[in-house]
């Protein structure tokens, strides 16, 4: 058969050459290339992808809109989050736009008819040039030989941001112009143009981050540069932020740079189209970002909130301000001096300095050559402008000529800084201080005499205890200063550990036999990561509960040391009271009340034992663990930072009121201490605060979110590690997700759902996700926990994200690189050292 004639073979270069078409278009429409080379184009439809696929470029539409704009966003994640625009302010309509290399060597966007959108200046060597996208998110155009090289780069992104600044990236800034690189905002969530807010490093004085208004206005700022953190955000410290760098050139340049430590995880900065400043992170689990940090978040944290002289504190609600030592409020409102200075005397009239702790520190200051703290005090004596001055580590000499604006008390954290008073103001101060001194002191020892009465009268009334067997055997860990032996050969009386009374009863190995019937299984109450616990009878009919030290428990002597020295000072209706201890050979054993409804799991998280717990006995053991909690962190002899708060550490007497029990890991604060960093992280995972699980750092704000974490437990009657085989991954995630869709009713137990105060429900899940915030600064105080909980009316501030750890196995390593950490599953308490 003949073919039609009009039919031809094509030929073998025809062939080829539309061979070589299709290649070219394949190539180029796959996402492996990070280049445009002089003479390439990029076409609507067209991308460019990083090297390692982490940033792709190309033409977007926003949502609900049909123009079109050259950006920059992630690759691969969903929603395409556009981290820079080229043409924010000059949108391409239609389909016809072009994006390349022109011969003058311009970077520039045109459309079909070759109108100029957006350009860059031209350059030399105009046929040698490329421009590539890395991995940080920057496209850089530079020569060939140079392509990818961000300090030989002809132009680059990063120097022309949008509104995001992402890690690697430089902000420069001008310290001879006193200029920088400002971040704008969108101006909707879906319109990339020029929106009302700015972002921008103010290098006057120590540098510092604003954020103003369309204006100008400043709306926030983020406090002095310190070489470690902004201190005006001390929240940096748990939010594993410690890659900022600060780099001065030689040419007066300085510019900031964040290092992610860690590279696993994308995180980014921005101002949003609404003024906020966020830190951003992507959960891969969720498939969305979690704004770790939103600021200003109070209103203690918006600009100048209480005027000059004024300082802003949380604690002052509902009024928020209160004018500094030796101010006043004025007719009008405003904070003014008492008594006017008399600089310029060298008489005992003349001003002095007062001292104001842990504070955000005023705006717009100088700072002054001085090395310490002593020649910064003087310079800003002599000099009669000179309102205030703070020495600072990390900065050095500050001083302030102004007012003082922009002020903030801090609950944790901050700086001192010095003010400037009337001598007769500071006269004033000390004579109130000396008279609360000597107050106090005589208050202490009137006190001291009653207590030691007290226990006078008691210790010689007290019926001796009906114990067997002389204590025998005991290492010398404790020495008695002339202790009696009772009838029962238990020892009593003044016996101290390094100095430390404790008054309590020394039992025989023996005695503790005996009442427990041989340390009998029947007798267990349970096993913790001490060792087990024995219900215990004692010959006069008195029940205990002893703790055994395993052999084989992670913890040891110093644990047991601490929780007897410890519980033995502290005396509160919601903690649990020590009786004695025992130390023979190789056994340690410490005595307890017996408590007969055992811990607070055992009923919470039962299926048949929840008809114990109806809402009303919910609601007062949560009231009655945070009063315990209070008493620790505030109102005891010492301050207790427990570090261990979980469900089986509560325990319930008969009557179902929580008592807080198992204090060896907890840790004593003394003096102003508010944080300490450890490189032993003692704990149980999911009741850990980040900062303390990631970094080591624990405040009484880590107890506070272990407290959060119960809280949840309790209203929702699960446990917080439930939900590790479902979408949200544990109860926190799960209550920040049933939040976030205002459904928290969601949370409430099914169990007591229809009987409970839905009211009071709803109130303690608001408490929880306060206490259970991402940053320790933003999480409440226990006093302020005390209060919301049982404040009828109480206005609640709204909570930000959630502090969730969901770091994977390798991340952890990295974030606990040596790093001794003790930590528990439920009740299994292990510890290994992480290093390499």
């Amino acid at each position: 058969m003949r073919m039609d004639s009009s039919y031809r073979r094509p030929t073998n270069i025809q062939l080829v050459s539309f061979f070589f078409l299709l290649c070219n278009l394949h190539a180029f429409s796959q996402p492996n290339t990070s280049r445009i080379e002089h003479g390439d184009v990029l076409r609507d439809g067209e991308t460019i992808v990083s090297p390692g696929q982490v940033f792709e470029l190309g033409f977007f539409s926003p949502r609900n809109s049909s123009l079109k704009y050259v950006g920059i966003w992630y690759y691969g994640i969903p929603g395409q989050t556009v981290t820079w625009v080229a043409n924010r302010d000059a949108p391409i309509s239609g389909n016809f736009g072009v994006f390349g290399i022109q011969d003058n060597g311009r970077l520039s966007l045109s459309d079909g008819n070759g109108t100029i959108y957006w350009s860059t200046d031209g350059f030399p060597a105009a046929g040698n040039l490329t421009a590539m996208l890395v991995d940080t998110g920057n496209f850089i155009l530079s020569t060939v030989e140079n392509a990818g090289d961000d300090t030989n780069a002809l132009w680059q992104s990063c120097e022309y941001p949008t509104d995001t600044y992402l890690p690697n990236m430089r902000v420069y800034m001008n310290i001879s112009r006193g200029d920088s690189v400002p971040f704008i905002s969108w101006r909707t969530p879906n319109d990339p143009s020029r929106g009302n807010y700015s972002m921008e490093v103010d290098p006057n004085g120590s540098p510092q981050i604003i954020a103003w208004d369309e204006s100008r206005r400043r709306i926030w700022r983020s406090g002095q540069w310190n070489q470690q953190i902004f201190i005006g955000i001390p929240q940096m410290r748990s939010l594993l932020l410690s890659g900022f760098r600060l780099v001065l050139q030689d040419d007066g340049i300085m510019y900031f740079i964040f290092n992610n430590p860690n590279t696993t995880r994308l995180m980014r900065f921005m101002v949003r189209w609404n003024g906020r400043v966020e830190q951003l992170t992507w959960d891969e689990g969720r498939s969305e970002w979690i704004a770790a940090l939103s600021l200003p978040s109070t209103q203690c944290e918006e600009y100048n909130r209480c005027g000059s002289y004024g300082i802003c504190s949380m604690r002052n609600s509902p009024s928020l301000c209160s004018c500094m030592e030796g101010f006043e409020i004025d007719s009008n409102g405003q904070c003014t001096r008492r008594t006017p200075l008399e600089c310029g005397s060298n008489s005992s009239t003349s001003d002095g300095f007062l001292g104001t702790n842990g504070v955000k520190l005023p705006d717009f200051t100088t700072t002054f050559g001085a090395q310490n703290q002593g020649e910064c005090e003087e310079g800003c004596s002599r000099n009669c402008t000179c309102n205030a001055y703070a020495y600072i580590s990390g900065i050095g000499c500050l001083i302030w000529g102004g007012d003082l604006i922009d002020i903030e008390q801090f609950e944790e954290g901050g700086e001192t800084i010095f003010i400037r008073l009337a001598r007769s103001e500071l006269g004033s101060k000390k004579a109130s201080q000396t008279a609360v001194i000597a107050i106090s002191v005589t208050g202490t020892i009137v006190l001291g005499l009653l207590i030691w009465l007290i226990w006078k009268y008691k210790r010689n009334i007290k019926e001796t205890l009906n114990l067997c067997g002389k204590k025998k055997n005991s290492p010398p860990l404790f020495q008695g200063s002339n202790s009696p032996v009772t009838s029962a050969g238990a020892t009593q009386g003044d016996i101290s550990f390094e100095g430390k009374p404790f008054e309590g009863t020394i039992f025989s190995l023996a005695s503790l036999e005996s009442a427990t019937n041989g340390f009998a299984n029947n007798n267990k109450l349970g096993q913790g990561g001490f060792g087990p616990v024995h219900k215990g009878v004692l010959p006069g009919g008195q029940e205990i509960a002893v703790k055994r030290l395993s052999k084989l428990s992670g913890q040891g002597m110093m644990e047991f040391k601490n929780e007897m020295i410890l519980i033995a000072k502290l005396q509160h209706r919601n903690l649990v009271r020590l009786l004695g201890y025992c130390i023979e050979g190789e056994e340690k054993m410490l005595v307890y009340e017996y408590m007969p409804n055992k811990s607070l799991d055992t009923f919470l998280f039962v299926g048949e034992d929840k008809v114990h717990l109806d809402w009303k006995t919910r609601f007062l053991i949560i009231e009655g663990i945070a009063r315990g909690l209070l008493y620790l962190h505030r109102d005891s002899r010492l301050r207790i930072i427990h570090r261990d708060l979980k469900a089986s550490n509560i325990l319930l007497d008969e009557e179902m009121n929580p008592k807080i029990s198992d204090f060896g890991m907890a840790k004593i604060f003394g003096g102003n201490q508010n944080e300490a960093n450890t490189v032993r992280v003692v704990g149980t995972y999911g009741y850990m605060s980040p900062e303390y699980a990631m970094e080591g750092f624990f405040s009484v704000k880590s107890d506070v979110y272990s407290f959060g974490v119960l809280l949840l437990e309790i209203v929702s009657g699960q446990r917080n590690t439930s939900f590790r085989f479902h979408d949200s991954t544990n109860l926190i995630r799960h209550a920040w997700n049933v939040w976030k869709d205002g459904r928290p009713e969601d949370l409430i137990d099914p169990s007591i759902l229809d009987s409970c105060n839905k009211k009071e429900a709803l109130q303690c899940i608001h408490v929880g996700m306060l206490c259970v915030q991402f940053s320790a600064t933003h999480r409440p105080t226990m006093s302020s926990v005390v209060y919301m909980l049982e404040g009828e009316n109480t206005s609640l501030p709204l909570p930000t994200q959630v502090g969730d750890i969901s770091l994977n196995a390798s991340e952890m390593d990295l974030v606990m690189e040596g790093r001794e950490i003790t930590v528990s599953s439920n009740d299994v308490t292990f510890t290994e050292v992480i290093g390499r």
